[in-house]
């Protein structure tokens, strides 16, 4: 076990997480920044509410928000290092892993201060509803970024995250990846988005998205809504066009909101220390660790439901921990 605020030696286990044979495309990573995308983005700068601190996802309210179906992945994957490094909240976990996962795929370093605390109840919890709906337009987008505090050009960086991953139709209803190669990150996201024709088609499970085929690769990728909306909307669309062309103005640009975003919902000081009344009140608190029974995902609650949303995984996990 580390010693606490050892988050170096925390650092270095997320990276030997990372590298999955048997998970999606061969990696762990673009679940984990999707992790930490989903922890900070239910914030609401009107009444500070929300945001990356507190690790609401613990609890069904909000880890069973449909907008956060398949993260249990994520989560789990995590208490391998969180077994190593049981001091760490959640909170420091999730945001942090993301962090790390994006640069090890190719990305920016990020700058990243620890010193979330995790809730002790759910009494916090944002409402449903905060976090994008992919089948919407840009409308929608703006009215979701801009209850964060972001701009539009701070949405179109962050969009870039699509150049990680994939989508999957028990999850989120779309399915497919976004560029080539999803476990690498790039401005390639940007330049698809532009230089090829998408069209409109409408999955077994009725849901529409954008895809291109390529006959020659026999390969098709897809584009949600909210990412076409990008190339449509003038606003948007100068900056899909920026970060297209201009692969370091991408990466500045993403590595400074993402920076941001994991901050959402925190106040610190002028050392750095978080002043939330959370983290006032009860100090640096991390929570108990998920039980170890296995249980239905649909019933998760990782504090408080007997069982997790582990057993889908409990195989996987032992292998994943025996590389630890």
């Amino acid at each position: 076990m580390s010693k606490h605020g050892d988050f170096e030696s925390v650092r270095r286990d997320i990276v030997k997480l990372l590298h999955q044979p048997e998970y999606d495309d061969g990696s762990a990573g673009p679940v984990l920044v999707r992790l930490a995308w989903h922890s900070a983005g239910t914030y609401d700068a009107e009444t500070d509410t929300g945001g990356s601190n507190g690790a609401g996802m613990r609890y069904e309210a909000e880890g069973g928000d449909p907008a956060n179906a398949g993260l249990q992945h994520a989560r789990v994957f995590l208490e391998t290092v969180r077994e190593r490094h049981p001091w760490i909240t959640y909170a420091d976990l999730w945001t942090l892993a993301g962090v790390v996962a994006i640069k090890e795929m190719g990305g920016p370093d990020i700058e990243w201060t620890g010193g979330r605390t995790d809730y002790v109840d759910d009494s916090k919890l944002p409402p449903r509803g905060r976090l994008p709906d992919a089948a919407q337009g840009a409308d929608h987008v703006r009215f979701i970024f801009y209850r964060m505090g972001f701009g539009d050009q701070e949405i179109v960086a962050l969009s870039g995250a699509h150049n990680l991953g994939r989508c999957h139709s028990d999850r989120s209803g779309f399915e497919g990846a976004w560029v080539n190669n999803p476990t690498r990150f790039s401005n390639q996201y940007f330049k698809l988005m532009l230089s090829l024709d998408w069209r409109q088609k409408t999955l077994p499970n009725g849901v529409t998205q954008f895809v291109n085929y390529d006959e020659d690769t026999e390969t098709e990728l897809m584009m949600l809504p909210t990412d076409i909306a990008l190339t449509t909307d003038a606003s948007f669309a100068k900056w899909v066009k920026k970060y297209a062309d201009d692969k370091d103005a991408f990466f500045a640009d993403f590595a400074r909101v993402f920076a941001k975003l994991m901050e959402l919902g925190i106040q610190r000081d002028a050392e750095g220390n978080i002043t939330n009344s959370d983290n006032e009140r009860g100090g640096y608190h991390a929570a108990p660790k998920k039980m170890a029974l296995p249980g239905k995902p649909e019933s998760s609650s990782d504090d408080k439901v007997p069982g997790d949303e582990a057993e889908p995984l409990k195989e996987e996990n032992r292998s994943f921990r025996a590389k630890l």
